[in-house]
């Protein structure tokens, strides 16, 4: 993939056109109580519209209304739920083909007593990861300004031509790349996978890794080291997130920006990766400054959090405001 000159603000403006996410819709079923399995009979609650990529979209679409997403779900109540709750947060469905033959992707998780997760996927034999290159995804990437991948969406076969196609047109007008690598220790990483992600990093514009994702992601130990290695390949923007410790903005040759976390209750983790990525392109295509980028961004996180659901706790900006403004950060 040829890489072209970034825009000057590291992200393609919003006038460009619409940020658009290529990747995996699901449903989401959480079991109610603790446990370090899922074999045993128990409560659960959902379906949650879910799917890292479709929760990065929907966080995006609701502060900038200018987003789209490229997917596909299947032909039934699974599949509505996620067009719906898109549909209703600014988010252009109309690149989501439904399928007729395959049901809607699906994901049950189960927290373990120490805090992490156990998830169960269905996302390679559903309609998740049965989408092609179409007319109607054509024409939504003819008029996009951004792209935001994640790595847990490179599981699906065929899923690559469209990311390949998709970014070779966007390049070519001055559009923008984002990367969360998303890694699932549920979802097998081949060693084409693990080339294909490679080749991503090579194009990617602003990279949002989480914690140990950094340093897998530049396939480099330590964190200056990883940092360092990923700009010398053509990143030009690092954000790490930090869950409770907040996160750090990174530039070639700049200081580092930092931002507090909120102080929150937490109830349900999943999606806040996503949701903080979702507020941070948006933000960043409209031009904000920096450290209010990040501010949103931890701010959209955090008040994820607090819901049951994993894009339950999305924002509005306004919605955001509010919480900036009535809600203490750590360390403060």
């Amino acid at each position: 993939m040829a890489r072209n000159i970034p825009a000057p603000d590291i992200l393609a403006p919003e006038a460009l056109g619409p940020t658009v996410c290529i990747g995996e819709i699901l449903v989401e079923i959480m079991a109610k109580t603790p446990g370090n399995t899922i074999l045993d009979a128990q409560t659960w609650i959902g379906p949650f519209p879910s799917g890292a990529p479709a929760i990065f979209i929907d966080q995006c679409g609701k502060i900038s209304g200018n987003a789209a997403m490229i997917g596909a779900v299947g032909n039934d109540d699974f599949g509505r739920i996620n067009l719906k709750r898109l549909a209703a947060d600014n988010v252009d469905i109309s690149g989501i083909a439904v399928d007729p033959d395959y049901p809607t992707g699906s994901a049950f998780v189960r927290y373990q007593k120490d805090g992490s997760r156990k998830f169960i996927f269905n996302i390679a034999k559903s309609a998740a990861a049965r989408f092609a290159w179409t007319d109607i995804v054509s024409r939504v990437i003819a008029r996009a300004g951004h792209l935001h991948i994640m790595g847990s969406a490179l599981v699906m076969p065929n899923i690559w031509p469209v990311i390949e196609k998709a970014l070779k047109i966007l390049k070519s007008k001055g559009g923008t790349l984002s990367l969360d690598p998303n890694l699932r220790s549920e979802l097998t990483y081949d060693r084409q996978i693990q080339t294909r992600f490679a080749r991503l990093i090579e194009a990617t514009d602003l990279l949002l890794p989480s914690g140990a994702e950094l340093e897998c992601a530049a396939a480099v130990k330590g964190e200056n080291a990883a940092l360092q290695s990923l700009f010398q390949r053509g990143v030009k923007e690092i954000v790490l997130k930090r869950g409770a410790q907040g996160a750090t903005c990174f530039q070639s040759g700049k200081a580092p920006v930092n931002a507090l976390a909120f102080a929150v209750q937490e109830v349900d983790p999943t999606g806040a990766g996503d949701c903080f990525g979702g507020a941070y392109v948006a933000c960043r295509r409209m031009g904000l400054p920096l450290t209010d980028v990040l501010t949103y961004a931890c701010a959209a996180g955090a008040r994820n959090v607090t819901q049951y659901g994993p894009m339950e706790g999305t924002g509005t900006r306004s919605q955001l405001d509010a919480f900036i403004q009535t809600t203490k950060r750590m360390g403060k």
